[in-house]
């Protein structure tokens, strides 16, 4: 049973690369089961538990730790339970939140791995994407880091932690990261360049929180509910670069995994 949630791709890719490594076909989509109201879920005998999500300031993504607030899984008590995580950079603490979360929730965390992946995060003035080298370099690095993960550790249910932590992962979590969580994850600075726009509804149908009114036809309007992410899936997604993030993102690239 693997849970994740994925924003511009390199967290869904991670998800079914250890899947098939593992032979595990029980895939669950966190925005999709949160939509469903699904929190309750029935383990199977020898089945273990992974979570699959991205690192949002040096954190777990607030809708991961709302899933797990309510997350309830049957026969979970001495269940094998991973977790992988993918940034552009160094994690902190973002594991040992991750792990603080699920205890509250009966379970315990066997291992852990950090991927560095493509950069995709925007919403500052000095953060940009990859340039396409450097992006090949983090994909080919983490495909054979998840395998080896898979292989020698999820396979044999061994414990074991290969996070990238970074020199200040208490101040990067604790401080900056709340900065994070409590200035910058806003979908305020959000706009569309009508001009630009070919109202194809792929920014709407793309966000994992359903905070964009929008679709076929439609010019793309923000909800301002505060369930916004500041992931940029729709900034990333959008055919046309017709989506801006105040000033903060011009002239700067786009990204997801293909």
């Amino acid at each position: 049973m693997i849970f994740y949630l994925s924003c511009t791709g390199n967290t869904k890719w991670a998800a079914k690369e250890v899947a098939n490594l593992t032979a595990d076909s029980n895939i669950i989509s966190i925005p999709e089961a949160i939509k469903n109201n699904s929190y309750r879920f029935a383990l199977q005998e020898g089945e273990r538990i992974g979570f699959c999500f991205p690192v949002h300031g040096w954190r777990p993504p607030k809708l991961v730790r709302e899933f797990i607030s309510k997350l309830v899984i049957d026969g979970a008590s001495d269940a094998y339970t991973y977790a992988i995580c993918t940034a552009g950079d160094d994690i902190g603490e973002t594991i040992d939140i991750f792990n603080a979360d699920i205890k509250k929730r009966g379970l315990h965390l066997d291992a852990a791995l950090s991927l560095i992946m493509p950069e995709s995060y925007v919403g500052l003035p000095f953060m940009d994407v990859d340039k396409p080298e450097k992006e090949k370099q983090k994909k080919d690095k983490a495909k054979e880091e998840l395998t080896s993960f898979a292989r020698n550790t999820i396979l044999k249910n061994e414990k074991a932690e290969n996070l990238a932590r970074g020199n200040w992962p208490r101040i990067n979590s604790r401080l900056l990261g709340g900065f994070f969580i409590h200035k910058l994850i806003t979908d305020k600075p959000f706009r569309v360049k009508t001009d630009s726009c070919i109202k194809c509804g792929i920014c709407a149908s793309i966000c994992p929180v359903d905070n964009i009114d929008g679709g076929k036809d439609k010019m793309p309007v923000w909800k301002h509910t505060g369930d916004c992410l500041a992931c940029f899936a729709c900034y990333h997604h959008c055919p046309n670069h017709a989506i801006e993030y105040g000033k903060r993102t011009k002239n700067k690239g786009q990204y997801f995994y293909h």
